[in-house]
């Protein structure tokens, strides 16, 4: 049956002018299906979406952000197709998870039209065919799902808080950064480190074999990442090349979230190259900086203007970014509580992936 076959035939009406909480696309977490809220002074031309409709954005790079509305009467982007389902007809969630998936991703992507931001129609989402059932099996499906979200998020929630920890002891530590609590001396980002610029390469240098580039997507939640790889046949020079205990940085992405988002390079499996969109910070003080550059005190160093959001970090912005700076043997007592605490993380992460790769197994048995 199709998606639109789903939908009530009202249409969402459209915001008057005014101050709302505005969700647009680069507010959805894509890995946690959650979403946060922008304030607008001004959202004309949007629209309400309304409890347990469901969001899909349609335009890359973040095409695909899935997600349920949890209240009612909430302002978002004209970019999303807004799928306000007949729940006499179908269960909101079944349809969440049925479109929550690889086969309907694949879909988007062939239907993607434009060069810089390809787009797929929301005639075409509507035109999506799911795998109808009755609405008790449509219920025991829910259910499964929704067990099992649970326990994703719990884990996810588990890594958060070792996150959290890690800030705290950072604070009681070394004293907040910004107003330097403890008066440890004050010097540049450059003195104590090091950065370099990414690998630049074409299409037709990609291949199945070769030196693995280290993308943005190779970085999730402050770790690397090694499910989507892109391997080039190049001669790289070695400092493009990452090393042990370097910090890889987000440096540019089309997504302003994504900027800054680090990851410690730790017991790689291989050499590994990184890319153009990319930097490394290199320093004996990589314990330390590595939750530094995690901090509200970092962003708020590296943004021009008015604004929170960053669009780039350049080298000329790290040159400029400065910071007190402990002993050493204190850097030394906080590596060593991390790595205590990233063995209790990497127990947590184990769990999850195999819970994932149960989610996953089940998305493709009953919608694959």
């Amino acid at each position: 049956m199709k998606i639109i076959d789903l939908l009530h035939t009202k249409r969402n009406e459209k915001v008057q002018e005014g101050t709302f909480p505005y969700l647009e696309i680069s507010d959805i977490d894509v890995n946690s299906k959650k979403y946060s809220f922008k304030d607008k002074t001004s959202v004309l031309g949007a629209v309400y979406a309304h409890q347990n409709n469901i969001l899909v954005s349609t335009v890359r790079p973040t095409r695909g952000a899935i997600t349920i509305v949890k209240e009612d009467e909430l302002p978002v982007s004209n970019a999303f197709a807004i799928l306000n389902i007949n729940d006499k007809i179908c269960l909101p969630k079944y349809l969440f998870y049925s479109i929550n998936n690889k086969t309907f991703l694949d879909y988007l992507g062939k239907n993607s039209k434009g060069a810089t931001y390809p787009t797929c129609s929301k005639e075409d989402i509507y035109n999506y065919n799911i795998n109808y059932l009755d609405h008790s099996r449509q219920n025991e499906i829910v259910t499964i799902f929704d067990n099992i979200s649970r326990q994703i998020e719990i884990k996810t929630n588990q890594l958060s808080d070792y996150d959290q920890l890690v800030k705290s002891r950072f604070v009681e530590m070394f004293g907040d950064p910004e107003s330097n609590t403890k008066k440890y001396p004050m010097v540049n980002l450059s003195d104590i480190a090091q950065y370099f610029n990414g690998l630049t390469y074409r299409p037709e240098n990609v291949s199945d074999e070769g030196i693995i580039v280290l993308r943005s997507s190779n970085i999730q939640n402050s770790k690397l990442d090694f499910k989507d790889l892109v391997r080039v046949r190049l001669n790289v020079k070695e400092n493009k090349m990452v090393r042990e205990n370097d910090i890889l940085m987000c440096s540019r992405n089309g997504s302003a979230k994504l900027v800054g988002k680090v990851a410690l390079i730790d017991n790689l499996p291989e050499r590994m190259a990184f890319g153009a969109f990319m930097m490394i910070i290199r320093s004996e003080y990589y314990a330390y900086l590595m939750s530094y550059f995690q901090m509200d005190a970092f962003r708020r160093q590296i943004t021009t203007g008015a604004t929170t959001t960053i669009n780039q970090i350049t080298s000329r912005m790290l040159d400029n970014v400065k910071l007190p700076l402990p002993e050493m043997n204190e850097v030394k007592d906080f590596e060593l509580l991390v790595k205590q605490i990233d063995k209790l993380k990497f127990a947590v992460q184990k769990s999850l992936d195999e819970t994932q790769t149960l989610f996953d197994s089940l998305m493709q048995k009953y919608f694959g």
